[in-house]
Formats: C-alpha cells, sequence, structure tokens
C-alpha cells in the first residue's frame, strides 16, 4: 500500500466516495443534503463540485423513492451509493431493501446482482431521541442476500465502503455518530477491507471482548481500565455483521474460555444474542464463566441529554461485565485445561 496519513472517519469516508467516483463512471452518490457545504458530517463534502450535480446530487425527503432509484440503478448496470441520514427513516424504504434487493440475486438464480450501497448513520448525540437512533444491523443480518458493515476506524470506514460500492450485492454501511471525528492512519491509494474478517484489537488471555461500530473503541478503553487490575482483555472488532467472522469468534473464546459482548443496539434478539447462541454451540465445554452482553436497554432511547448518558452504556459498563466474567468461578474449568 502506499503511505499513509492520519484521516479522521469522516475525511476516510470521503476519500473512498471520491476515490470510487473516480475509478468508476458507473458510481454515483446522492441523498437528502449530499450537496450541502457540510456534506454530512462533511462526508461529501467538495464532491458535487468535483463530479457534477449528474453523479452527486439531492433528492427528496422520500426514502422509498430514492431506494427504488438505486434499485433500479443497479439493475441497468449502476453502483449507487444512497445517503440515509437517520437509519431509522431508512426503514420507510424496507420493501425494497427486503423483498427486491436482498433476494435479487436468488430470483435470477445468481445471473444479476444489485451491487447498491445505502449508508445510514445511528448513535447518541444531540437529544436524538427514539426516531433517531436505532441500531437495527440485526434487522438486516436476519435477511439473507444482504452485507452490513459496522466499521470503527478511518482505516475500515474506506476499505469496507470501497469493498462495498465495488462487491455485487447490496450493502447496508452503518456509520456511528461517535466516529466520524475519531482519527486513525489511512493509506491515500484506494483499497478494498474484505467483508466477513474480523480484527483482533488487541491481544489478551484471559477474557475475549466481542464489539462492533462505536463500542469497539470503548471495549479497547475498558480493557486498559482493567490491565491494572491484572486482567488481560482480548478486544475483536467484527467489522461486519454479515458476513460474520464466526471462526475468529471462536478462536478467541476457546481461548480465554471467557466472553463479553459489546453491541450498540437493543439487548433482545440482537447481534450479541446471535453470537451468544452460536458460542453455546460450539464451545460451551470451553466456557469458564457465563456470557456477559453490554448493549442498550431495552426500551425507547430518551431525547433529554441527562436521561440519554444513563441510557447508553459506558466503557466503565463493559469494564464491570469483564471483572465479572474473570471473578466468576461458578463454571468449572473444562477437563484437561490449565487454570
Amino acid at each position: 500500500m502506499s503511505d499513509t496519513r492520519e484521516l479522521s472517519f469522516a475525511q476516510a469516508i470521503n476519500e473512498a466516495l471520491r476515490q470510487a467516483l473516480r475509478l468508476s463512471d458507473d458510481v454515483f452518490v446522492f441523498g437528502q443534503v449530499v450537496d450541502n457545504k457540510s456534506g454530512i458530517f462533511q462526508t461529501t463534502t467538495g464532491l458535487q463540485e468535483e463530479f457534477s450535480k449528474r453523479r452527486v446530487f439531492d433528492t427528496p425527503v422520500a426514502e422509498a423513492a430514492m431506494t427504488g432509484v438505486a434499485l433500479g440503478a443497479a439493475l441497468a448496470g449502476m453502483r449507487p451509493v444512497l445517503v440515509h441520514q437517520r437509519l431509522d427513516f431508512m426503514l420507510c424504504s424496507i420493501d425494497q431493501i427486503v423483498n427486491w434487493g436482498a433476494l435479487w440475486r436468488y430470483k435470477s438464480s445468481g445471473k444479476s446482482g444489485v451491487p447498491f450501497t445505502i449508508r445510514a448513520v445511528v448513535g447518541k448525540g444531540w437529544g436524538q431521541g427514539p426516531q433517531h437512533s436505532k441500531s437495527l444491523q440485526a434487522w438486516f443480518a436476519h435477511v439473507p442476500g444482504l452485507r452490513v458493515a459496522m466499521p470503527s476506524t478511518a482505516f475500515d470506514a474506506k476499505g469496507l465502503l470501497m469493498d462495498a460500492i465495488f462487491g455485487e450485492d447490496p450493502c447496508i454501511f452503518i456509520e456511528g455518530r461517535p466516529l466520524f471525528s475519531m482519527r486513525d492512519r489511512v493509506p491515500e491509494e484506494p483499497y478494498r477491507v474484505p467483508f466477513g474478517k474480523a480484527r483482533v484489537r488487541r491481544v489478551g488471555r484471559d477474557v475475549t471482548v466481542i464489539a462492533l461500530g462505536y463500542m469497539v473503541p470503548m471495549a479497547l478503553r475498558a480493557a486498559e481500565m482493567v490491565k491494572g487490575e491484572g486482567i488481560d482483555a482480548e478486544v475483536i472488532d467484527l467489522r461486519t455483521v454479515i458476513p460474520l467472522d464466526e471462526d475468529a469468534v471462536m478462536e478467541s473464546v476457546e481461548k480465554t474460555g471467557r466472553l463479553v459482548e459489546a453491541d450498540t443496539a437493543w439487548r433482545s434478539f440482537g447481534v450479541s444474542a446471535e453470537i451468544s447462541a452460536r458460542v453455546a454451540e460450539r464451545a460451551f465445554g470451553r466456557l469458564r464463566a457465563p456470557v456477559a452482553r453490554v448493549a442498550l436497554p431495552d426500551g425507547h432511547s430518551p431525547t433529554s441529554a441527562a436521561l440519554e448518558d444513563l441510557f447508553y452504556p459506558k466503557e466503565g459498563d463493559i469494564a464491570n461485565a469483564i471483572r465479572g466474567v474473570v471473578l466468576d468461578r461458578s463454571v468449572p474449568m473444562p477437563a484437561g485445561r490449565e487454570s
């Protein structure tokens, strides 16, 4: 790869879009206020000036129609990138995504795909309230035919977005609002980070912490909090929900014997529940303690800043979950394994 330099998460997305537009005339970017100077947290800033209103353009507040345009354009051989500023309102286009885009490859017996990418922004901040804050990655992961990405670093934001745009299937690309200002080393040249490959962000021996999206930096800070207490936590960044790197999860859990999961969504029936089930199926005999999950409480997110602060998990909650599973001796160590 070329020389790297430091970019913010938002700048990395902007660069991915800019390079994708340069690489292929089939790529175009559209969505509400993508042509605005603020550029959706500056992720689309300057793109229209370079590539014209034909390839980067604003749209009406009509999510279903916008997604229908993306679907039709993809069927015609284009590679559209649609920006939904609120994942919540993307649900207005659930028919186009689930009943058409997700199953098009299956319906065509693999003869054609619909390579469109939907960027959706989620996360706490600014008193978003219950209609502007839903993390619904588990919904989309439940549907065969969709790919779901949740990058946590600027490097992955660029590489995964490039892979999404130049892939052959529809992708839901979920961006955590708290990540936009975070910085990382990012190569100048175009590159792709393949879907379905988790990354070990921190190597450890005592407990596995699985995280995704903006929970990854929180998990890393939590691991540092417990380090002084003699607890060595391994932190795995899933990167993508679908495909899920199940082998990476199992390899780590079999090594540590303990599992903590940090999800940006509600606790019940989510990604953490699915991973817990798979660990129980494949590695139950290796667990030394019950699985712990850190996620949103099963209720609607408040608008009040004070209540929002109580609602969303913090690194201290992850640290407490780590302490809990490491100190729990209720599950005996599997036979033949040293303590």
